[in-house]
């Protein structure tokens, strides 16, 4: 096997993780914003949650940096062509997360009940509507997206966007999204903080649990009756990184399985999502939380490489064009940037990991509700 097909299939791999650590990093905050006004009784009980994440939140949003930044170096025509067709849709996610530093930074500044209560729902808008927009895309994906090439390579959009946003399928992936999401953050409200507020996050975190299971196994038939897609002969892995370099490519219905009864091993991947959103609310249950935790980051696992097991060769599949879908072939970028980007990443992300679980490590422990309420510079 040539050198640049193997780069490319680790660069697919590295997007899964990536893809990963920004469900559960980013999941993780947007879930205790959620849970703020529901969790938290008292102004202090809400200053003690937020203070949980206090440490970490700004550091864990740099996840979507990586994320976005992978997209556009190890695949440029991946990236131009989904951030033009989900381009209102990136609008309005990135509004709903501008949202969450300014309310961090001001929602404390003035003792006023009205002041705090519309910065509290801003907490709730800035976590729930970006992991509905994360599931939401996912869906989308997953359903093919209106889109096709002229000769010289522009790009035309052929559905409006408010159809990849609010259409059933995509609203369930989106919904299952921020269960998962409320299902990590209850899971280290529990961790962090002391009852009562531990106690209320735990009864959410096992509802969201159990609700993304039964999202996903609903998701999981649905997705068996719907039309995906599959190569009808033979691609060249090293093919030039074009999508105007045709490809036979034919729509069907549950072509997003074939993959999956081609390789009987990749049953794991949505075996692991089931195990940590059954099981992981059981760990909640016995007052786990660090096992929970863990359990929910499994189910984030298990999730992401079951959709990127299914679509497998395709990344942004076309329904007006199916010949010009883009997949790992033909949407990556040269050998050369690939090779210079992995020697990068061997360096960087293993530091990246261990300042993260230094960090984490060094503020452990549970938020004091009282101590809260009388530190005038904590969030």
């Amino acid at each position: 096997m040539e050198t640049y097909v193997i780069l490319k299939l680790i660069w697919t791999l590295l997007l899964g993780v990536l893809l990963v650590g920004l469900a559960v990093m980013v999941g993780m905050d947007m879930g205790v914003g959620t849970l703020l006004r529901f969790v938290g009784r008292s102004d202090a009980e809400r200053r003690a949650t937020l203070n949980a994440i206090g440490p970490h939140w700004d550091g864990n949003q740099v996840w979507f940096i990586l994320g976005g930044g992978a997209i556009f170096a190890a695949f440029p025509t991946l990236y131009a062509t989904s951030f033009s067709t989900f381009y209102v849709v990136m609008i309005l996610l990135l509004f709903s997360m501008i949202l969450r530093p300014v309310a961090f930074e001001y929602r404390s500044k003035v003792d006023a009940r009205r002041w705090r209560g519309a910065w509290d729902w801003a907490f709730l808008i800035s976590g729930a509507v970006p992991m509905i927009v994360f599931g939401a895309a996912i869906g989308n994906i997953l359903e093919g997206v209106a889109f096709h090439f002229s000769w010289d390579g522009q790009y035309y959009q052929d559905q409006s966007f408010i159809w990849y946003l609010l259409n059933p399928f995509a609203l369930l992936c989106g919904v299952m999204s921020l269960a998962l999401a409320v299902y990590q953050g209850g899971a280290m409200l529990m961790m962090r903080t002391e009852a009562p507020i531990a106690g209320r996050a735990r009864g959410f975190a096992m509802a969201g649990g159990w609700l993304a299971a039964l999202l996903f196994a609903a998701g999981g038939f649905w997705v068996a009756r719907l039309p995906g897609f599959v190569l009808t002969q033979p691609v060249d892995p090293g093919m030039p990184a074009t999508p105007l370099v045709g490809s036979g490519v034919a729509m069907a219905v549950g072509a997003w399985l074939s993959n999956f009864y081609i390789a009987p091993l990749l049953w794991i991947a949505p075996g692991l999502g089931f195990f940590g959103m059954i099981v992981g609310p059981l760990a909640l249950a016995a007052r786990r939380p660090a096992w929970g935790w863990w359990l929910g980051a499994l189910a984030w696992v298990g999730t992401i490489f079951t959709v990127g097991f299914a679509m497998f060769p395709f990344l942004m599949p076309s329904t007006t064009a199916p010949a010009q879908s883009l997949t790992v072939w033909n949407a990556s970028g040269s050998a050369y940037n690939l090779s210079w980007m992995l020697a990068f990443t061997l360096v960087f992300a293993p530091a990246v990991v261990i300042y993260t679980g230094w960090a984490f490590r060094i503020m452990r422990g549970k938020v004091k509700t009282n101590a809260i309420a009388e530190n005038e510079h904590s969030y």
